[in-house]
């Protein structure tokens, strides 16, 4: 009898239970590896000015990713970003420099100036922090504002740090007997300048700037920014140290900065201190807007956007309606520029709260197959 009713219960269980699943390698990884190899490979066959495009967009990310964790992962406005990039390039620079003409300079080996210039752009960001761990909202917009002005002052009367308007030259990169310089180095028979040494530098310290962050967001720290983001009264009320969270993620987010900031002064070799100013860091809350708030992807995505479509515009300027160079007639490409990813942003809040990266995981996500023939059964 007991054999006969698990033969029934057999034949009346779902055909699907008795089949064997037959999973799907998965996509990603291959994915991820095709990409790492792309990148490794792309300074074999890119010219000048595609890998220097693509060292600007690196930076950016950097920076990005920076102010994606003060302002989409904890809700903390900053309109001062630009302010820490000046601190991270002309720090490297008075670190690095000898100093014998010119602006001064302490003549330290570059790569342990680099780090010290990314310390003192978190000690900048700390001794700004108490300000940021008890304001919020545009009251931390306004403040964080005051720092682009002060910042601007210094650059232009500072001349023997910064040399004043026209600026100082940027001391190449060094690290394990390999200078960044204009010095070629023949690799498989392919001459590599400072352009494709510096394209492997960027790209580590991009991928170790966007694995760190990935974790503090996946962590318990990202848990506790998200609490203080969406409602800072109960994250409080559930022991969240609000003012000390906010402040340490406004060092973080300078720290970044400061890595960026080198590196795009690695890349321009000169800096100036026009480029430093409120533009800049409206381009970087527009570059986590349309990539999207909170997401390091997002944040990577904006940046590449919003940094290499002023850099296209130019190249393709001959080619495009309506843009042409400043002062014969047509928009120039920066402002052309300006007014796109102006529009991107609108669009992006209009239609896509969620940024470019939403609608990517929008299109990843599908119904597997046979899920909705079983769901009627």
């Amino acid at each position: 009898m007991s054999e006969v009713l698990t033969r029934d219960a057999a034949d009346q269980a779902p055909r699907t239970a008795r089949r064997p699943l037959l999973r799907r390698p998965p996509a990603r990884p291959l994915l991820w590896a095709a990409g790492a190899a792309l990148l490794l490979a792309l300074p074999f066959y890119l010219d000048r000015f595609w890998l220097q495009a693509g060292l600007f967009a690196m930076a950016a990310a950097i920076g990005a990713i920076g102010l994606n964790l003060l302002t989409g992962a904890t809700g903390q406005l900053s309109m001062g970003h630009a302010f820490f990039l000046a601190v991270g390039a002309y720090g490297y620079c008075v670190f690095a420099a000898d100093g014998d003409a010119g602006p001064a300079g302490l003549g330290l080996p570059a790569w342990l100036a680099a780090v010290l210039a990314v310390a003192v752009s978190g000690i900048a960001g700390g001794l700004f922090s108490p300000i940021a761990g008890r304001l919020r909202g545009a009251y931390l917009g306004i403040a964080t504002l005051a720092l682009i002005f002060i910042g601007q002052h210094v650059l232009f009367n500072a001349t023997d740090l910064t040399g004043g308007f026209n600026g100082r030259d940027v001391p190449p990169l060094s690290l394990f007997g390999l200078t960044f310089d204009e010095r070629e180095v023949v690799v498989w028979a392919v001459p590599f300048g400072s352009a494709e040494k510096l394209w492997y530098a960027g790209l580590v310290l991009l991928v170790g700037c966007a694995l760190f962050a990935r974790g503090v967001l996946r962590g318990r720290p990202g848990r506790a920014m998200n609490a203080i983001r969406d409602h800072r009264i109960a994250a409080g009320v559930i022991g969240v140290p609000v003012a000390r969270y906010r402040a340490a993620v406004f060092v973080l987010s300078s720290m970044y900065a400061g890595a960026a900031g080198v590196l795009l002064a690695l890349v321009f070799q000169r800096t100036v201190p026009d480029y430093f100013g409120i533009t800049l860091s409206l381009e970087y809350l527009a570059m986590i807007v349309i990539g999207g708030l909170g997401s390091v992807p997002g944040a990577v995505v904006g940046a590449v956007f919003v940094s290499l479509l002023p850099q296209l515009l130019t190249r393709y300027s001959d080619a495009l309606p309506l843009v042409s160079d400043p002062g014969t007639g047509g928009i120039a490409p920066g402002e052309a520029a300006r007014y796109l990813y102006g529009a991107a942003v609108v669009a992006v809040v209009l239609f896509v709260p969620g940024g470019l990266v939403r609608v990517a995981a929008r299109l990843r996500v599908r119904p597997r197959p046979g899920a909705a023939a079983g769901e009627e059964r």
